[in-house]
């Protein structure tokens, strides 16, 4: 699958890299925390990028925001793919999960899937509360042996708001379960987009 590497426009630097042969839709995928280490390479991003029918932005953010800046750089990234898919799904995985949920609950998009989300950005953003302004179709998978981050409240607020939660036995970096993970979360959007 040919990737293009872009500069997003807006003043924070943002880039991605766009996998895909001009599908009519695409996911825009958040990575974790990149404090952490976490970029648009991450395993878990390109399982579902790998998975999906569509196209793919894998998105790197700009400079560290704690959350603020990087919810910024989700929403631009899908104002930039508005203007040239007919729909867009979002997705993030662990900080990018939180990041995902709450620039849906902030932009239009067709569907929203989150992997392990945060249930807190490091900006003091309640991604709990988030969820309850998001008006599109909402995923949130989650491993049963995470110690990292607090899905589970965030899938809570998922089912009340009608969503769809997954589990996974797993920890929080579901090792060896990237290319399962990818199909899940490809075939949930797929069906959305």
């Amino acid at each position: 699958m040919p990737t293009e590497r872009l500069a997003l426009p807006g003043g924070r630097d943002a880039r991605a890299s766009l996998d895909g042969e001009g599908a009519a839709t695409v996911v825009v995928a958040c990575p974790p925390h990149p404090q952490y280490g976490g970029d648009r390479h991450d395993a878990r991003l390109r399982a579902v990028s790998d998975a999906l029918d569509a196209d793919c932005l894998r998105l790197d953010y700009g400079p560290w925001d704690e959350g603020r800046g990087e919810r910024t750089d989700a929403r631009r990234a899908c104002a930039w793919a508005a203007e040239r898919y007919d729909r867009v799904g979002l997705f993030g995985y662990s900080f990018g999960g939180g990041v995902a949920l709450a620039a849906a609950s902030e932009t239009n998009v067709n569907a929203v899937a989150a992997l392990a989300p945060v249930a807190r950005l490091d900006d003091g953003t309640d991604v709990v509360a988030a969820v309850s302004a998001i008006d599109a179709p909402l995923w949130v998978g989650y491993g049963t042996r995470d110690e990292t981050v607090d899905a589970d409240r965030v899938a809570n607020a998922v089912q009340e708001a009608v969503g769809t939660v997954e589990t996974f036995s797993t920890d929080h970096r579901f090792v060896g379960q990237e290319v399962e993970v990818g199909e899940r979360v490809a075939a949930w959007v797929g069906e959305r987009l």
